[in-house]
C-alpha cells in the first residue's frame, strides 16, 4: 500500500480547502454582509421596478431606465422630506444637545425626582424612593455620556457602510438574473441545472415573502407609534412615527434608537414620557413575541415557535446581524432540506423501479428458454 494513501490525501486536501474557505469568509464577513443586505434591499425595490417597467410612459419594458426612475424618485422624496422636516428636526436636535447635560446632571443628583413630583403629583414617599433608586445607580447614570459617544461613533460607521448598499443594489436590480445564471453554470453540472433553477425559484419566492412580512411589521409599528404619540399630544408625532416604522427594519438597534429619541423628545418637551415609555415597552413585547413570529411564520411557512427559536439563536451567535438574518436563513434551510429530501425520494423510486424491472426480466428469461 502506498504512503500516503490516496484517500487520506483527498480527505486532508478537502479539509484544508474548507478551512481556507472558512477563514476567507470570516475575514471578508463585513463585505459579504453588505452584499447580503444589498440583495435584501433589491427585493425591497424590485416590486416598484417591475411596476414602472410595465407602466412607464417613456421606457416601457426596459429594466435599466425603470431602475433609474426608482432611484430618482427616492432621491426626490428624501429631498422633499428633508426640506419639509429638517428645520424642525434641527431645532429639536439642538435643543436636545443643549438640555442633555443639565438633564443628566439632575439624574445623577436626584433633583429630577422633585420635578416629577411637582408635575405628576407624587407623594413624598414616592419621591424618596425614586431618589434612592437614582442614588444606587449614580455610577451607571454618569457613564451614560461615554456610552452615548461610543454609540454615536458606531452608528456613524454603520451609516457609512449602509450608503454602499443602495449602490450595490443597482447591479442586482439590473443584472440579477444573469448573475444567478452565471453562478449556476460555474458551480453545478449541466444535468443539475433544472433542479437548481427550481430551488432558486423557491428561495426567490421566500425572500419576496420575507420582505413583505418586514414591510407589514414596519407599517404596524408606524401606526402604533403615531397613534400613541397623537393621543399623548407629542410634538412631531407623525415624523417620529415614520422614523420608528423605518427603523423597524433594523433589529434591536432600530427600536432602541426609536425608544431613546421618543422618550428624549418627551422629556425635553415636558410631555407624558413615562406613559410613552411604558407603551413602547408593551409594544415591543407584542411585536417580538406575538406579531413577528406569527407574521413571519405565515409568510415563510414555518411555525411561530421556530421563528422565535431562530431569532434567539441568531442573537446568541451573531448579535444584531444574527437576529435579522436568522429567520430567512432558517426558511432557506427548510427549503433546501425539502428539496434534497424530494430528490432522494425520486432517486429511491427510480432505483426501486429499475430493480423491479430487472427482477421481472430475470424471471421471464428462463420461462422463454
Amino acid at each position: 500500500m502506498a504512503f500516503p494513501e490516496r484517500r487520506t490525501v483527498d480527505i486532508l486536501l478537502t479539509t484544508a480547502l474548507l478551512t481556507a474557505v472558512g477563514v476567507a469568509v470570516y475575514c471578508a464577513r463585513r463585505v459579504i454582509l453588505m452584499f447580503v443586505f444589498a440583495i435584501l434591499f433589491t427585493y425591497l425595490l424590485n416590486p416598484v421596478v417591475k411596476f414602472l417597467q410595465r407602466h412607464s410612459l417613456f421606457f416601457r419594458n426596459l429594466r435599466g431606465p425603470a431602475v433609474v426612475e426608482v432611484y430618482l424618485t427616492f432621491v426626490l422624496l428624501i429631498a422633499l422630506g428633508g426640506y419639509t422636516f429638517a428645520p424642525s428636526l434641527a431645532r429639536s436636535t439642538a435643543r436636545v444637545l443643549d438640555d442633555a447635560p443639565a438633564f443628566l446632571n439632575s439624574l445623577s443628583t436626584g433633583d429630577v425626582a422633585s420635578d416629577l413630583r411637582g408635575k405628576y403629583g407624587w407623594s413624598e414617599a414616592q419621591e424618596l424612593r425614586f431618589r434612592a433608586f437614582l442614588a444606587r445607580h449614580k455610577q451607571d447614570i454618569q457613564s451614560l455620556v461615554p456610552t452615548v459617544d461610543r454609540y454615536l461613533s458606531n452608528a456613524a460607521q454603520i451609516f457609512g457602510c449602509f450608503l454602499l448598499i443602495p449602490i450595490l443594489a443597482i447591479f442586482f436590480l439590473r443584472d440579477g438574473h444573469r448573475i444567478v445564471e452565471v453562478f449556476i453554470r460555474l458551480l453545478f453540472h449541466t444535468d443539475r441545472h433544472p433542479q437548481i433553477n427550481a430551488l432558486v425559484g423557491q428561495l426567490h419566492l421566500m425572500l419576496t415573502r420575507y420582505i413583505k412580512a418586514q414591510l407589514l411589521l414596519c407599517v404596524l409599528s408606524f401606526v402604533f407609534y403615531s397613534a400613541a404619540m397623537l393621543v399623548l399630544r407629542f410634538p412631531h408625532a407623525i415624523v417620529l412615527g415614520i422614523l420608528g416604522g423605518l427603523l423597524e427594519f433594523i433589529p434591536v438597534l432600530g427600536w432602541t434608537s426609536t425608544f431613546a429619541v421618543v422618550v428624549g423628545v418627551g422629556i425635553l418637551n415636558h410631555s407624558h414620557w413615562a406613559w410613552i415609555a411604558a407603551l413602547l415597552g408593551i409594544w415591543r413585547v407584542i411585536q417580538d413575541y406575538f406579531a413577528t413570529p406569527r407574521i413571519m411564520g405565515s409568510h415563510l411557512k414555518i411555525h411561530p415557535l421556530a421563528a422565535i427559536f431562530a431569532v434567539l439563536v441568531g442573537a446568541e451567535i451573531g448579535g444584531i446581524v444574527g437576529i435579522y438574518l436568522a429567520v430567512p436563513l432558517m426558511a432557506s434551510f427548510c427549503i433546501i432540506w425539502r428539496s434534497v429530501a424530494q430528490e432522494r425520494t425520486k432517486r429511491g423510486c427510480v432505483s426501486d423501479r429499475e430493480a423491479a424491472a430487472s427482477t421481472s426480466s430475470n424471471l421471464v428469461e428462463p420461462a422463454i428458454s
